[in-house]
């Protein structure tokens, strides 16, 4: 994409703006120019202050101090439905749709267009409308669709599709890629392009870094709720980036001190896995003392199934799984907890926390058969374990009767980490550990396995980053289509090594 001009006009700007919530100053004099037709990416880790700024940009959240900018003059933008009169848009990272209702009353909610006099019944050219804004997104459904019949990244274009519905000026994409396919996501970055031939500006947020690269004209770095630089389109590139996001250079991102031994003892042995009737395959492995041992494969292809059949979420319907060489019959996740296998999942804000909990509350959970005594909690030990592993894991929270939905994404996944950890693991299963959320969580994740597969810890660590993969595993094994396809060792490790027997390639001989 073409670099845009420092001459184009501010149609945007937020002017010293500060934040605060209780216990956490969110923002903390913030500058923010967006110029007409660019694409402005801003980016920082968890807890920087970015969803908090978009928010406040889009009329969901009001700053404590400063000004919003609009060709200049300061406007007022109290509430969501002010900042749409004013032109600006805002996509939310969690999709913001109602399910019940079709793709065409989601696109035009609140903005019917309506005719027939005094009835004000709905006008039937709404389908009309939507058809034209859905093949604008490249969604090829029918604008009649339920919402809650489409898969999540198709309802993140209707997100999109609404956004362009308004008009707008000013278009802010929070993560707007986190449930695409690369196709979808192809298609999206078409949009933004057309949408800054005609003048558009978009405010691009988003982890991913390669996707900033690729987008953003200009790129502005939030470190602990400061601006903590800004890049131009020359200047723009990962270790750049990393290097305002985390404050340091960043020598080491996959850190790997620890090299298991060849003849480790089995830890974890699965054999004969049967995950659905109709597999032809059954699975077999073993997961050794202190490796890392990825397992890699396309979407769909049965890695989170395999990992919850070894759980207990749905147990296998044959096969057999032993922990230091015995039989562990596991028919529900209570049987792996208590033999010290442990899964964190894949979606920690469904099946890994209580958000409406404290960060004590959900680190204690797993623990409170020995935090009791006569059935009675104690809370003075509930207390000296949730401290004892925030200091651990180094879990930035204003305290540990923080409640845990009020965290950032690299907090919460430490909080899922935390209360396993108090457990004293063999096993750990890790789905997607670092998904969602940014580079110097990663980095202290990454950290934190190397440390526990040194102490003897067996990890099989789900991931679709490949370059996590890589960086992070001691072999790897590659799924497809609900089997095993295939072992990647340590010196034959490539994306393209993986990716062929991802994609139903026989095993290398």
């Amino acid at each position: 994409m073409n670099s845009t001009s420092p001459h184009q006009a501010v149609v945007l700007e937020a002017r010293q703006v500060s934040k605060a919530f209780p216990g956490v100053q969110a923002l903390q004099k913030v500058h923010l120019a967006v110029h007409r037709g660019e694409v402005l990416a801003v980016v920082g880790e968890n807890g920087a202050g970015k969803s908090t700024l978009m928010k406040i940009l889009g009329g969901v959240e009001q700053a404590d101090a400063g000004e919003i900018l609009l060709d200049g003059k300061p406007v007022s933008l109290a509430t969501v439905e002010e900042a749409q009169d004013q032109g600006i848009a805002l996509i939310h990272q969690e999709l913001n749709l109602a399910d019940n209702l079709d793709v065409a009353a989601n696109v035009f909610l609140g903005r019917e267009p309506r005719r027939f006099g005094f009835l004000k019944l709905i006008d039937p050219r709404i389908y009309e409308d939507a058809a034209v804004l859905l093949r604008r997104v490249g969604l090829g459904c029918s604008p009649r669709t339920r919402v809650a019949d489409l898969p999540v990244g198709q309802q993140q274009l209707v997100e999109i599709a609404r956004a362009l519905s308004l008009r707008s000026r000013v278009v802010i994409m929070d993560e707007p890629t986190s449930s695409l396919t690369q196709r979808e996501t192809e298609r999206l970055f078409e949009i933004i392009a057309e949408l800054k031939r005609s003048g558009v500006s978009i405010v691009y947020v988003s982890h991913r870094l390669k996707e900033v690269e690729a987008v953003a004209d200009r790129v502005v770095v939030l470190r602990d709720g400061a601006n903590a630089g800004e890049l131009r389109r020359e200047q723009i590139g990962h270790d750049a980036i990393v290097r305002l996001m985390v404050g340091r250079e960043l020598k080491q991102f996959f850190q790997r001190s620890h090299v298991p031994a060849a003849n480790a003892a089995p830890v974890l042995r699965v054999q004969g896995l049967r995950l659905l009737p109709q597999q032809t395959q059954l699975i077999s492995f073993v997961l050794r003392a202190g490796e890392i041992v990825g397992l890699a494969g396309l979407m769909g292809s049965g890695r989170t199934e395999l990992a919850e059949a070894i759980f207990g979420v749905q147990p296998a319907l044959e096969g057999e799984i032993a922990l230091n060489g015995r039989r562990l019959t596991v028919h529900h996740p209570a049987d792996a907890i208590a033999a010290g296998l442990f899964l964190i999942p894949e979606d920690r804000r469904i099946h890994g926390l209580v958000l409406s909990a404290s960060v004590r509350e959900n680190i204690a959970l797993p623990s409170l058969s020995t935090l009791s005594w006569l059935s009675l909690v104690s809370a003075r030990r509930e207390r000296e374990l949730s401290q004892s592993m925030c200091q651990r894991l180094n879990i930035r929270t204003p305290g540990t009767e923080q409640t845990v939905g009020l965290l950032s994404g690299g907090n919460q996944q430490k909080v899922v980490l935390a209360k396993w950890l108090a457990q004293t693991p063999r096993v750990l299963i890790l789905d997607e550990p670092t998904r969602g959320i940014d580079v110097g969580a990663k980095t202290e994740i990454y950290a934190l396995m190397d440390r526990l597969a040194s102490q003897g810890v067996a990890i099989l660590m789900i991931s679709s980053d490949l370059e996590e993969i890589l960086g992070m595993s001691d072999r790897v094994l590659v799924m497809h289509e609900g089997r095993l396809a295939g072992e990647v060792g340590r010196g034959e490790m490539s994306e393209e090594a993986i990716m062929h027997l991802a994609t139903g390639g026989k095993p290398q001989s």
